[in-house]
């Protein structure tokens, strides 16, 4: 079982340059690094193996989300690069994310590969209930949140990417062996300026999601804007654990 509250840097940047200087300042300060799709998009597979060279597991957050052959397809190019985590939207249905994650282990199988732990994306941390409703969705984000849980446990997955908000709720609905990764978190000491939430909208300090069960909680811009990164994933490492009672040994 994964410890509760490891924390996954966000390297959101398109320059890989930035993004391994980044990696190698948190090296053992973190338990992993996440890359998105704006960086994956700019470099490509060889900028991927420049940070994961680094040592650090790699959470590839692509969010994919396509027919479930197209999803298959995408699954077996990304096998090679052997994230430790990788993302699909669980709002593809329930045949998307079978064949993502019956090809991630075939492939594995096959190629004798680690196989990565998929994870589908419920509601994301930019969407509150009046978003929903603009497409659609006319529920509450919680109930849609859990619906979209269900369906990815049902469909093989993981675990799911949630707001801070639905861990508890899901917790209780999935049990402890369900991954949840959670974004949307921030420490209080990150409130202002450039390092504030952005465009999230469902947000809870680390030592918060943590203690309400998250997994793994991925932080960005309090990490990668502070004047000393190193420095700040230790105090957000420090801050969770003060919240769920490790100390240190």
């Amino acid at each position: 079982m994964v410890s509760k509250g490891q924390v996954l840097a966000a390297l959101d940047t398109v320059s890989v340059s930035e993004a391994v200087d980044w990696a190698h300042r948190l090296d053992g300060a973190v338990a992993g690094l996440k890359l998105g799709l704006e960086f994956f998009l700019a470099n490509g597979q060889l900028g991927y193996r420049r940070i994961a060279a680094v040592g650090l597991p790699i959470f590839l957050d692509l969010k994919l989300h396509d027919i479930p052959n197209t999803v298959a397809g995408a699954l077996r190019a990304i096998m090679p690069l052997q994230p430790n985590i990788l993302t699909v939207h669980a709002g593809g249905g329930l045949a998307m994310m079978k064949a993502a994650s019956d090809t991630a282990a075939e492939c594995a199988d096959k190629g004798k590969l680690r196989r990565p732990k998929i994870v589908g994306v419920t509601v994301l941390t930019s969407l509150d209930e009046q978003d929903l409703t603009a497409v659609g969705q006319s529920v509450p984000v919680a109930d849609q949140v859990k619906r979209l849980a269900l369906l990815a446990r049902t469909a093989g997955l993981d675990g799911v990417v949630c707001s801070p908000h639905e861990i508890e709720a899901l917790r209780r609905e999935v049990g402890e062996d369900f991954l949840l990764v959670v974004p949307g978190v921030r420490p209080n000491w990150a409130e202002s300026g450039k390092q504030a939430g952005g465009d999230q909208k469902r947000v809870r300090t680390p030592g918060d999601a943590a203690k309400a069960g998250a997994d793994y909680l991925v932080i960005g811009r309090p990490i990668t804007m502070a004047s000393d990164a190193r420095e700040a994933a230790c105090r957000i490492g420090l801050e969770i654990d003060a919240a769920i009672g490790h100390d240190g040994n």
